[in-house]
């Protein structure tokens, strides 16, 4: 399905009185949900789609320090990845991720209880939280089962690919 098709989708289901949207074909699912007038875009698995191979610019080389730094001696060698991204500033735990750019909400609308609280116990495949991005809802979901430790953004904040929103332990 192409780009252009899609949002021919996404239009005709905001236009008409269709609160729910499923459409397969090819092993590639699309499902939309309207809820107060917006668009969720439910995450659903699809057929990979190939995407543009882009040729990296050649840059000069960087001179080669003679020797790496050392790790910081407060992060052990072995310790999980998630843990050593969290660095000072966080509390210990797996590190949930914004997938995309856009907008976080942490309730299904203005009105509404949060998805979940610092405290709250959370179970993997959870929702937590909404990124609005063009004018599609993506529900963030938990890739951890645990205890929400800290909520890293404010509702409505401005997101970014790879910035972490959640830590759950």
């Amino acid at each position: 399905m192409k780009v252009e098709q899609v949002l021919e989708l996404v239009k005709a289901v905001s236009d008409s009185e269709l609160t729910e949207f499923k459409y397969e074909e090819d092993g590639v699912k699309l499902s939309l949900k309207k809820t107060s007038d917006k668009i969720v875009q439910v995450p659903a698995p699809a057929a990979p789609v190939a995407a543009p191979v882009i040729a990296p610019a050649v840059m000069p080389a960087a001179p080669v320090p003679a020797a790496a730094p050392a790790a910081p001696a407060n992060v052990p060698a072995e310790a999980p990845a998630a843990a050593q991204e969290t660095g000072d500033d966080m509390p210990a735990g797996n590190v949930v991720k914004s997938p995309l750019v856009g907008t976080f909400y942490a309730a299904p609308a203005e009105d509404a209880e949060p998805f979940v609280k610092v405290g709250d116990s959370v179970k993997e495949g959870q929702v937590l939280a909404i990124v609005e991005a063009m004018k599609l809802m993506n529900e963030i979901e938990s890739d951890f089962t645990g205890t929400v430790k800290e909520i890293l953004v404010e509702n409505g904040q401005g997101v970014e690919f790879g910035q972490p929103l959640f830590v759950i332990g």
